[in-house]
């Protein structure tokens, strides 16, 4: 297995990203609160996976022409076209369509119903977005007003936070279909196999499910420029993100303001302990240099590549990070540090399926 693996963080200041309905607590009959979460006794504001995964997605619409997959409602439900040969979102973002379709059983002659749910888990994976440290919430006393009537008062939380996410990409998974009879595995049906095929897919050997006969199964796969140029994409998004709730008068900036990335070879994520919390006076972030110099240690036979940092003029001053960054870098030539886009840049220019 080899993934990408990277982390970032984003910098808010008077922000309400994410939130979580009406506000109880308030004395206001209609106030919102922000979604936060209790850790050993402190608030920490947070922005859920799916709304980061939406952020993502519209980057990607916006910023890089992709043609999402098209959405059908029916009742309750709502799923893709769930074909990720023609949609790159049904690709990397994974999907669920559950459906049965009605057949004759030919040796009743009577009608059954027969599934054809097909499910993809995806290739991209994401945490939350959550402060580093305990957040102040503070409630925002507003108003509808207009030149008639009363004004209409609400209410909205809103903080300043530094926010940490963490996420990975399974590249051999990108681009990579199957139509094993298994949930999360019936990635296509026979018609969806058969149109790939027909527009430059290949059959490649599944490297871990075999028949019962010992052979292994037979997956599709779409050519390796359209998956690096799928991945590539997902990689640079992250420096067009935007979005968040109430942005006529909270809108904040999202875009990373420190990112890691590497080529890593197992799913799990090495970067987490790096950012840590000051929990003194000052309730300050900070990005442990000794942390990441134990992980190059450990975890030094999983590297497939550099790991390459991005952080943005300015950030963590009070830390010295730049500068502290800059000497491990002179320390160790698995390193590369530089701005957002030259990180991503870099990151891309070397990495290899």
């Amino acid at each position: 297995m080899t993934t990408i693996q990277g982390l970032m963080l984003i910098d808010v200041d008077v922000a309400a990203l994410n939130n979580a309905g009406n506000a109880d607590a308030s004395t206001l009959e209609n106030a919102v609160a922000a979604k936060k979460i209790t850790k050993n006794r402190r608030t920490y504001a947070y922005v859920s996976g799916q709304a980061w995964r939406y952020w993502w997605r519209e980057s990607l619409v916006k910023n890089f022409s992709w043609q999402m997959s098209p959405v059908t409602r029916d009742k309750k439900i709502a799923y893709t076209d769930a074909d990720p040969a023609v949609y790159p979102d049904d690709d990397l973002f994974g999907y669920m369509r559950a459906a049965k379709k009605e057949v004759v059983d030919p040796e009743t002659g009577k009608t059954k119903k027969e599934n054809i749910t097909l499910t993809r888990v995806s290739p991209l994976k994401n945490s939350a977005l959550i402060a580093t440290a305990g957040t102040s919430i503070a409630q925002n006393f507003s108003s509808m007003t207009r030149s008639d009537g009363d004004p209409f008062p609400y209410g909205k939380d809103e903080y300043c936070a530094v926010m940490k996410g963490q996420f990975s990409i399974d590249i051999d998974q990108v681009g990579t279909f199957s139509s094993q009879n298994k949930s999360g595995f019936m990635n296509i049906n026979e018609t969806m196999s058969k149109n790939a095929l027909e527009n430059g897919a290949t059959e490649v050997e599944d490297p871990l499910i075999k028949d019962a006969k010992g052979n292994p199964l037979k997956l599709i796969r779409i050519s390796d420029t359209v998956r690096k140029q799928r991945i590539s994409d997902a990689v640079k998004a992250l420096a067009y993100l935007s979005g968040g709730a109430k942005q006529a008068t909270n809108m904040a900036d999202v875009t990373p303001k420190l990112i890691i990335l590497t080529k890593f070879k197992s799913g799990n994520h090495p970067f987490s302990s790096i950012i840590q919390e000051n929990t003194g006076p000052g309730n300050q972030t900070i990005f442990s240099i000794k942390a990441l110099k134990e992980i190059l240690s450990d975890y030094k036979d999983q590297f497939d590549e550099k790991i390459f940092i991005g952080i943005r003029s300015g950030f963590l001053d009070e830390l010295k990070l730049e500068t502290e960054l800059e000497k491990l870098v002179s320390e160790n030539e698995n390193i590369s540090c530089g701005s957002i886009m030259q990180a991503i840049n870099a990151f891309l220019e070397t990495f290899t399926l």
